[in-house]
C-alpha cells in the first residue's frame, strides 16, 4: 500500500477549522496532475478551489459534495491502477474514522463537576459557596418585568473557558448571569438556557418559561456575531434575513448554528410580528410570513480570482476619484467620415477613445504607471499598453492593446475585435491579458451615464466611460446641445496625485474634442 496516496483538507488561513466539500471537478478513476483543480472546499470566510498537490489517479472519493471534515481530513485516496480494488479498500478500512480523529486531537478542557467542586472548597473571601446560595436569602436584581437573578448568580464574565450554547451565553449576558456559577447538563456538560433557568430559580429568583420566552419575544442581539460558529449556509441565511446568530440555537455539529435554526429564528420573529399586530388582510400576513428562496450558485475558478483580485484592490489601494465632461460631437462626425470611406473598418467609438487615451497617457506619462510594490517603485512606461474590460459569460477578463499609441485606428479596431472574441472563447494567451499601464471601463452601452471603476492591481488608474448622451451646456455664451460623455478616473494615489489625475484627463479631454491631433 505503499503506492496509496491520500488527498486532505488542506489549511487555509489560521482560522479555518474545517471545509465543506462542495464540488469535486474530477470523479473517480480520473488522472490528474499536480497543480490541476480537483474540487472546490468551501470554509466559513471563503470557496476555494484545491489544486492537486502531487500527480495521480483519484481511484475513491471518500468526502462526497456536501460533506464537511475538520482540516486534515481525508477526502479522496489516489493510487496507480496498478493497485488493486481490494488494496484500496483494504487501505481505506484501516484510515481513522473521524471519531477516533478526532480523539486524538485536544480539546479545550471542558468545565466539570469536580473542578467546580475544588473551587467550592477552597473560595477566596469574596467567593459565595453553594451552601450560602442555599440558605441566604438573596437580594434580587430586576432586570425588567419577568427576569430576577439572585445576587449569587449575578456578574456576567466573558471568558474562553466557558463552555455553553451562543444563545444562552447570549442571555446571560442581557441578564447579567455568570456562567462560572452554572452547572452544564448538556453534552460534556455544556450550559443550556435550561441550565441557567433552573439555576436562577433554585436560587429563589425568577426566569420565564423558555418555551414561551422564546417563542413570544423573540430575542434580537446586536453584538458582533462573527465569531459565533455556524454553517456558511447558516451564515448567509441570517446575513440575508437580518438574524444575528446570537440569538439562534446551536444544533448543528460541533454546536454550530445550522440552518434550521437560522429557521426557527426567522419563523418565530414573523409569528411574533404578525401576532403582536392586527394584520389588515389575511394575504398580506400571508406574504410576510413566506420564505426567501434563493439558489446557491459555486463559483467557479475564475469568479473567485475576480473576487480575491478586486477585494485586495479596493481594501490595500488607496482610490480617489475624478470626473470630467467631454463633448464628443467631433469624435463622432470622424468616425462617421472614417467608416464612410472605409468599408474595410468599422471604427467604433471605443477604438477613437483608445486612441485618444493612449494619446494623452504619452502626454502625461506620469499616469502610464505601475507600481512595484515589492520594490517600492513606480515603474512610468514608454507606450501605451491600455487593458480594456471585456464581459464574458463567467466574469470578465482584460485583453491589452499594446502600445496602442503606435497604432492607426484601424489597428486598433482589428485587434481589439480579435482579442474580444477570443476572450470570450476563451483563447487568449497570459501575455495578452496579464500586465497593462492603465485600464479602461465602458458600460455605455447599457446606458449607465457615469461610474467608479477598482482599480487593476500593479496599474496605477482606470478610467470608466459612461453613456453618449446628448445634453445642454453653456458654450460661447449660450446654451446649446451636445453628445458628451462622463469620463470618471480611479487613481492609486499612491503614485498619481490628484493634480496630475487633473492633467491628465484635461489632455484626454483636448485630444477627444480635437481628434485630428491624435490622428496626426
Amino acid at each position: 500500500m505503499s503506492d496509496i496516496q491520500t488527498l486532505e483538507v488542506p489549511k487555509w488561513g489560521l482560522s479555518m477549522q474545517e471545509g465543506k466539500i462542495t464540488q469535486w471537478t474530477i470523479k473517480e478513476g480520473d488522472f490528474f496532475k499536480k497543480g490541476q483543480e480537483i474540487c472546490i472546499i468551501e470554509t466559513t470566510k471563503i470557496a476555494n478551489s484545491l489544486e492537486a498537490p502531487f500527480d495521480g489517479t483519484l481511484r475513491r472519493i471518500i468526502a462526497k459534495n456536501g460533506t464537511t471534515l475538520e482540516v486534515g481530513g481525508i477526502i479522496g485516496v489516489c493510487a496507480d491502477k496498478t493497485v488493486s480494488d481490494q488494496e484500496i479498500e483494504q487501505y481505506i478500512q484501516s484510515l481513522p474514522s473521524e471519531k477516533e480523529t478526532k480523539a486524538e486531537k485536544p480539546k479545550v478542557e471542558p468545565k466539570t463537576t469536580e473542578n467546580k467542586q475544588t473551587a467550592a472548597a477552597a473560595p477566596s473571601s469574596s467567593t459565595v459557596t453553594p451552601s450560602k446560595l442555599a440558605t441566604s436569602t438573596p437580594s434580587k436584581t430586576i432586570t425588567n418585568n419577568n427576569f430576577s437573578i439572585p445576587s449569587a448568580l449575578q456578574g456576567y464574565q466573558e471568558t474562553k473557558d466557558i463552555f455553553a450554547t451562543p444563545h444562552a451565553i447570549n442571555m446571560a449576558q442581557q441578564h447579567n448571569v455568570n456562567l462560572d456559577k452554572i452547572t452544564g447538563s448538556g453534552p460534556q456538560q455544556r450550559i443550556s438556557i435550561s441550565d441557567i433557568q433552573k439555576a436562577v430559580i433554585d436560587a429563589g429568583g425568577q426566569w420565564p418559561d423558555v418555551k414561551n420566552q422564546s417563542s413570544n419575544t423573540p430575542v434580537k442581539s446586536t453584538a458582533d456575531d462573527s465569531h459565533i460558529p455556524a454553517t456558511p449556509l447558516a451564515r448567509r441565511m441570517a446575513t440575508e434575513w437580518g438574524i444575528n446568530l446570537h440569538d439562534c440555537r446551536a444544533s448543528g455539529s460541533r454546536g454550530r448554528v445550522c440552518k434550521e435554526d437560522v429557521e426557527t429564528v426567522y419563523y418565530r420573529s414573523q409569528t411574533a410580528s404578525t401576532s403582536s399586530s392586527t394584520p389588515s388582510t389575511t394575504t398580506h400576513a400571508q406574504s410576510e410570513s413566506t420564505p426567501v428562496h434563493f439558489t446557491p450558485i459555486p463559483m467557479d475558478g475564475m469568479r473567485k480570482t475576480i473576487a480575491e483580485r478586486l477585494q485586495a484592490a479596493k481594501s490595500e489601494i488607496p482610490h480617489f476619484y475624478l470626473t470630467i465632461e467631454v463633448d464628443v460631437s467631433t469624435l463622432q462626425e470622424l468616425r462617421a467620415e472614417i467608416n464612410s470611406k472605409l468599408p474595410s473598418v468599422k471604427i467604433s467609438i471605443n477604438d477613437m477613445f483608445l486612441k485618444a487615451i493612449a494619446s494623452a497617457l504619452i502626454a502625461v506619462p506620469e499616469v502610464n504607471v505601475q507600481y512595484d510594490v515589492e520594490n517600492q517603485q513606480i515603474l512610468q512606461f514608454d507606450q501605451a499598453d491600455i487593458s480594456v474590460a471585456v464581459a464574458i459569460p463567467n466574469g470578465l477578463i482584460t485583453p491589452i492593446i499594446k502600445a496602442a499609441n503606435k497604432r492607426a485606428l484601424s489597428d486598433i479596431s482589428t485587434t481589439m475585435r480579435d482579442l474580444a472574441t477570443r476572450a470570450k472563447t476563451g483563447k487568449l494567451s497570459p501575455d495578452e491579458f496579464q500586465g497593462g499601464s492603465f485600464c479602461i471601463s465602458n458600460l455605455g452601452m447599457f446606458g449607465i451615464k457615469q461610474f467608479e471603476a477598482i482599480i487593476n492591481p500593479l496599474q496605477g488608474a482606470i478610467l470608466a466611460l459612461g453613456a453618449v448622451e446628448k445634453r445642454a451646456i453653456v458654450k460661447d455664451d449660450a446654451i446649446t446641445i451636445r453628445p458628451m460623455v462622463t469620463l470618471s478616473m480611479s487613481c492609486d494615489h499612491r503614485v498619481i496625485d490628484g493634480a496630475t489625475g487633473a492633467k491628465f484627463l484635461a489632455s484626454l479631454k483636448e485630444f477627444v474634442e480635437n481628434p485630428m491631433a491624435f490622428l496626426a
